[in-house]
């Protein structure tokens, strides 16, 4: 399914029957990422729910605009919005990996009257220091300059072999081609504009509005993700109602690293609606 936001055609997909009367939890997927991400993770979680995918604009089968005001935080949450208003959702669980996290916070922070909770796998609230905060605009933008001076899997290649997904190297390298066939279906376009819009630097810092969140919230890294684990569990202190889940034998993304341990998690947090 598709809907216009604000001249932006952007993507979604309902993964089971759609229910009026059930709980629904959208599922934001990280940078480079698109609603497969979660497919085969759906399938594992409580069926009591309404599972919606959304293409994040730049991502996936939502369009790429050149016009880079489109990917901004306050853009972002106005698409997501938009979804939840077409469908008749007075109020989502918002699941959000890595970017999707960040987008998940931004749309908490801007409609808090729309959210039942929160499940933050990998994310950040941005970066308090002006100092280090430039500092990573400017990484992110040399990284959407090499995007767009070079072909689709030579991005793909350099990102995957980030620190980050080191631990990812587990996998065979049947799964780690299918990955990275994936992430090579998005647009340059819309990858480069969202690292310039959206990346960790630009996006601002929304740790001091995070108390203005009341609904549940749970915070997931991975333990050997040792930046975001610490990260996160600075974050907890800064919510009224959070929990901070530590998965073991695995790194940044934990859904595909160890999905199983993940799913129990997630399923104990959902037993509360």
């Amino acid at each position: 399914m598709r809907i216009i936001s604000d001249s932006v055609n952007i993507n979604f997909e309902c993964f089971n029957s759609f229910e009026q009367k059930r709980d629904t939890i959208l599922m934001l997927h990280g940078f480079t990422g698109s609603l497969d991400d979660w497919r085969e993770i759906h399938r594992l979680l409580n069926p009591n729910f309404n599972y919606i995918g959304i293409d994040l604009v730049g991502h996936g089968k939502s369009d790429s605009p050149v016009n880079i005001d489109k990917y901004s935080p306050q853009a972002l949450s106005k698409q997501i919005n938009d979804i939840l208003n077409n469908l008749s959702i007075k109020q989502a669980i918002i699941f959000g990996y890595s970017m999707g996290g960040r987008a998940a916070l931004s749309f908490a922070i801007n409609h808090p009257n729309k959210i039942r909770g929160l499940i933050l796998e990998g994310t950040t609230a941005g970066i308090e220091s002006e100092k280090i905060r430039s500092e990573r605009i400017k990484i992110d933008e040399e990284l959407a300059d090499y995007i767009e001076s070079h072909n689709i899997e030579e991005f793909v290649e350099l990102w995957m072999n980030k620190e980050i997904f080191n631990t990812q190297r587990r996998f065979s390298n049947e799964k780690l081609k299918k990955i990275r066939k994936k992430k090579a279906l998005n647009s340059k376009i819309g990858l480069a504009n969202s690292l310039r819009e959206f990346g960790t630097g630009r996006m601002g810092y929304f740790g001091n509005k995070l108390n203005q969140i009341n609904c549940p919230v749970l915070l997931i890294t991975g333990e050997l993700d040792t930046k975001f684990t610490k990260i996160n569990s600075m974050l907890k202190k800064k919510f009224p109602n959070a929990k901070h889940k530590i998965i073991k034998n695995a790194g940044h993304n934990t859904h595909i690293e160890e999905p199983m341990k993940f799913v129990k998690v997630v399923n104990e947090f959902l037993k509360n609606y």
